[in-house]
Parts: C-alpha cells; sequence; structure tokens
C-alpha cells in the first residue's frame, strides 16, 4: 500500500511539473510572437492607382447671357405681366410704364405744338405770296425755294412736336411701320431671374447720357458658365479647353462638367490675393438642375496619370533633389533607403515611375521625439 501510494504521488509531481513547463513554454513563445508583430514598424503599401494635378477655382454659375430689361420712356410702372421663374418668348409683354408727365412738361408739349401750327401757318400765307410774287417775275426762284424748305421744316417740327405729346398724353405713337409703346416686351426667350421694380414705381429712360432704371432681368438658362478666380499660382499652368469638374454647393454630392472657355489676361485681388477671372461653359449638367447664383468650385484637371504605381507623399524622403523612400532590410526590425523616380503629385498622393513595384511595402517616415530640458 505505502508503495503504491507513493507512486502515484511520483505521477502527479510529474504531470504538474510537465504542466507548468509546457505553459511557461507556450506563453514563452507566444509572448515572442505577438512582440515581433507589435514591433514591426508602420509602413504603406504601393497601389495603383490615378494621380490628378487640378487648380481650383471658386466661383458661381451664371447664364452666358443675362439682359437688363429698360424702358425708352418716362413714367410709373402700370402693369407687370410676367414674374421672376416665367418663361417668355420674345416679343411677349413684361411691363407697362405709363406715362406720368409733369403739369411743366404737359404744358410745354401743348405750347410747343401751337407755337408750330401757328409758324406753319404764316409761312403757307406768305409761301402764296411768294408763289404769285413769282409769277409776276417779282421774286427770284432761289427766294421761293428757301420759303418752301422752311415751310418743311416747321412741318417737320410740328409733327415731332404732335408725337411727343401723343406720348405723354397715351403713352403709344405710330411712326410709320414702327409702333412705340408704352408696354415693355421680351427682347429674347428666356427666362424672368429678377423683377426690380413693382406697380407704381417711377421709370426713368434709357437715353445716351443715362443708364435709365432697371425693370427686369432675363436670360437664356440652356446655356450657362461658371465664372470665378483662380489663384496666380495655377493659372500659368491652365490653358483653355482643359476639362473642368464643377462642385455646387447647394447640390451635395453632385458633379457637373465643363470645359475652360476663357481665362482673363489681366488679374485682379481679392482678399489681399492676385486671382485671374476664368469662365468655364457647362458641357454635361448631368441631371443637375442649375439656377443661376448657385455658390461653386471647379477642379481643372491640369494634368493626369493613370494605372500608376503610387504612395502618400509623406513617406518620400527628399535629398539633394532626388526622392528616396524606407523599405524593410533584410533582417528585422532594419529599414533599407531607395532611390525612387517621381511623377506627378497632387499633395497627397505621388506617383512613382521607377523604384517601386505594386504591393511593396514603404516604411512610414519615423517618429521624432521632442526631449523637454
Amino acid at each position: 500500500m505505502m508503495g503504491n501510494r507513493r507512486t502515484r504521488k511520483r505521477i502527479w509531481i510529474t504531470l504538474t511539473t510537465v504542466i507548468i513547463l509546457g505553459g511557461g513554454a507556450f506563453f514563452l513563445i507566444y509572448s515572442q510572437s505577438s512582440d515581433d508583430e507589435v514591433q514591426e514598424d508602420p509602413h504603406v503599401v504601393a497601389e495603383v492607382g490615378t494621380v490628378i494635378e487640378k487648380a481650383l477655382a471658386v466661383g458661381t454659375i451664371e447664364p452666358d447671357n443675362e439682359i437688363e430689361v429698360k424702358s425708352k420712356i418716362s413714367g410709373v410702372v402700370n402693369k407687370i405681366y410676367a414674374e421672376p421663374g416665367d418663361y417668355v418668348e420674345e416679343g411677349d409683354p413684361l411691363i407697362e410704364v405709363r406715362p406720368d408727365p409733369t403739369p411743366l412738361e404737359l404744358a410745354e408739349a401743348k405750347r410747343n405744338v401751337e407755337r408750330t401750327e401757328i409758324e406753319k401757318e404764316n409761312l403757307s400765307r406768305e409761301m402764296e405770296r411768294m408763289r404769285v410774287l413769282r409769277e409776276s417775275n417779282l421774286a427770284s426762284d432761289a427766294e421761293f425755294e428757301e420759303l418752301e424748305q422752311r415751310f418743311k421744316d416747321v412741318q417737320i417740327r410740328l409733327q415731332i412736336n404732335q408725337e411727343r405729346l401723343q406720348l405723354l398724353e397715351t403713352g403709344r405713337i405710330t411712326m410709320g411701320d414702327t409702333m412705340i409703346e408704352s408696354i415693355i416686351r421680351a427682347p429674347i426667350d428666356g427666362y424672368i431671374l429678377e423683377k426690380m421694380v413693382d406697380v407704381g414705381e417711377p421709370v426713368v429712360p434709357l437715353t445716351s447720357y443715362q443708364a435709365g432704371t432697371a425693370l427686369m432681368s432675363i436670360a437664356g438658362m440652356d446655356q450657362l458658365l461658371f465664372k470665378g478666380t483662380v489663384d496666380e499660382i495655377d493659372v500659368g499652368k491652365m490653358t483653355e479647353g482643359m476639362k473642368a469638374e464643377i462642385k455646387i454647393g447647394a447640390v451635395p454630392g453632385s458633379v457637373v462638367y465643363g470645359e475652360v472657355s476663357r481665362i482673363s489676361l489681366k488679374a485682379t485681388t481679392e482678399d489681399n490675393a492676385t486671382v485671374f477671372p476664368v469662365e468655364i461653359t457647362i458641357t454635361d449638367p448631368n441631371d443637375v438642375v442649375l439656377r443661376a447664383g448657385y455658390s461653386a468650385n471647379a477642379d481643372i484637371i491640369i494634368e493626369q496619370m493613370v494605372d500608376v504605381v503610387t504612395i502618400p507623399e509623406r513617406v518620400i524622403i527628399l535629398r539633394d533633389g532626388q526622392s528616396y523612400v524606407e523599405i524593410p532590410g533584410v533582417q528585422p526590425g532594419t529599414r533599407e533607403e531607395i532611390m525612387i523616380e517621381t511623377g506627378l503629385s497632387d499633395a497627397i498622393t505621388t506617383a512613382v515611375v521607377e523604384g517601386l513595384e505594386e504591393g511593396d511595402k514603404v516604411l512610414e517616415k519615423p517618429v521624432r521625439e521632442l526631449a523637454i530640458r
């Protein structure tokens, strides 16, 4: 009995020792492998992608042809036929302007008509006397022709004064085949963008010496432009015809496509920065409903490289005009520096022309620690 107990005791001691040693060995191996994984240097993997160099333009969506509608006669707004957002065709009525002459203007117009009528009557009687004198050879043909010319001039001035009075009183006159009326009509086909006046407001006419009152703005929305500015750093790389991607602030996630149609030759200053105005013709609205005045940003594509090996620009080391990266060395935990040839960069991603292949590991730059003294 005593022998059996001792044998069992030895067996239990042996098993306990084996379990402890095995567990320690497993924990040691697992810890070493875990340390190896944790201690691997941070890295990125070279991937095949596209790198695009862009120039940013900031601006708004505007119609190519926007017209301010103005009146050629003075008065007050009597009736409005169209409202903002309405589509009108050329010749459709927009606004009726009722003549509103001052009492002095109306009195002066009537007096001018009366004076020219009296002058015409006097010249008519004088013409009759001159005709009788010429038949009696008491007046020359030259004197008669001069008087006849004066009579014709008076007839023209009388007609002008009568038309002016009629225009002041009724707001419309007919001059030959031309109808001059107080109803302002649409000069082009398009949409009413803005109404600047209301019923009862005074209207100053458009003349050679004054701009006149703007009544409405109208534009054809079938041809839209992006009008904005580009920083002087980028404008030297741009040419007309470059493709552009336009992002509309009011329509998140949408992209409209266009082409650069104009680059200004003269710079302007905005917020102490030198910029150049540019225009981009929208070629593909991409089913986005565009409205005049939308704020937008345009990415003008200057150059692009497609299906090339790319890496983040932050891992590239620049030294003596050359580009280098660090890759894992042969021995674990070591780093090896190699030279690469880079291509296009968008300030975030850089194309690698030579020196790396897809799938290669590139180590991040070591983190520098600042010692506080």
